[in-house]
């Protein structure tokens, strides 16, 4: 084939077939990024709209021992120290919205009776939480909802297998959600 016939070949020519896959492709990784990004869209509406965050904090904090429990809030008070059981690792939610929980446990790695290592981050009972290994020190919690009434305690299987001055746990209101009665 010269030259001449290479400049002379019609534009409307059919391309490869390989072009027609990548472009497919290129359609499929834009469609992809347009529908992830109405998903964050959404997600900021939800978050914007429908929590009402919090004006003024909420923070109560127990340990490490001998500390008790500090809570600083602005009325009306989001939790309260639950002395029903008399445990100090134990509240009471009185305000319905959605909480972050923080912590750190230190296990006592001299701890060497028959029960196991076991300490539980507990929602009216029910376990959010468990850690099981006492061989370093853990970081507990994470972001839940809680409803006014609730229970929320750090529990241990046996309460020397913490380091109680090297062990401590807080709760934060980050927002009042308004389907939340």
């Amino acid at each position: 084939m010269s030259s001449s016939h290479v400049e002379n070949m019609p534009l409307n020519h059919s391309s490869p077939q390989g072009t027609q896959r990548s472009s497919g492709k290129l359609w499929l990784l834009c469609s992809t990024i347009i529908f992830l990004l109405l998903c964050l869209f959404i997600t900021l509406i939800f978050i914007f709209l429908l929590l009402k965050t919090v004006n003024e904090p909420c923070v109560a904090k127990f340990g490490p021992l001998p500390s008790g429990w500090q809570i600083t809030s602005s009325e009306p008070l989001c939790v309260a120290v639950d002395r029903d059981e008399k445990s100090d690792w134990k509240l009471k939610i009185l305000r319905s919205g959605l909480y972050v929980i923080y912590g750190q446990v230190a296990p006592n790695t001299t701890y060497k009776e028959p029960a196991p290592f076991a300490v539980q981050l507990r929602k009216n009972n029910a376990i959010i939480q468990t850690l099981t290994d006492n061989s370093k020190t853990h970081n507990i919690g994470g972001t839940y909802e809680f409803h006014a009434g609730d229970t929320i305690a750090l529990r241990f299987n046996y309460k020397y297998q913490v380091l109680k001055n090297d062990t401590y746990w807080g709760i934060l209101l980050v927002a009042n959600p308004r389907f939340v009665s």
